[in-house]
């Protein structure tokens, strides 16, 4: 499901606040279009930013998934993406799908950390 800011105020735990400040964090300090942070199933967190070779593309999001599956993770609680986009891309929704199913929350924030959707991987 899909919840636009203006048709619901959606409160925060205190979690999902973590990693949309250090997807915020990320973003800012590597100077990247997007940052991301995802948590896996025991709690620990994997930060990334967007990479962009000549030779590879990877949006922030499935960076840090891949990150936390070279990691060891078996799955995902919720993943954050910080960028300038309105919503998340099918491409992001299909790789926090892979790791953690259907319904994981991918929180998509806007540059200021304003949380603007949240969205079940689909």
């Amino acid at each position: 499901m899909l919840l636009g800011m203006s048709d619901n105020i959606v409160e925060l735990n205190p979690e999902d606040k973590k990693i949309i400040t250090l997807a915020r964090s990320v973003r800012a300090r590597n100077g990247v279009a997007e940052g991301a942070a995802v948590r896996d199933e025991t709690g620990r967190t994997y930060v990334a930013g967007t990479v962009a070779l000549e030779s590879l593309r990877l949006s922030a999001v499935q960076t840090a998934v891949a990150m936390a599956v070279a990691s060891g993770a078996k799955s995902l609680e919720a993943a954050a993406v910080v960028t300038e986009a309105e919503q998340p891309s099918e491409a992001d929704l299909a790789a926090v799908r892979d790791l953690g199913g259907a319904g994981t929350p991918l929180l998509l924030a806007g540059p200021d950390g304003a949380l603007r959707v949240s969205v079940g991987a689909r």
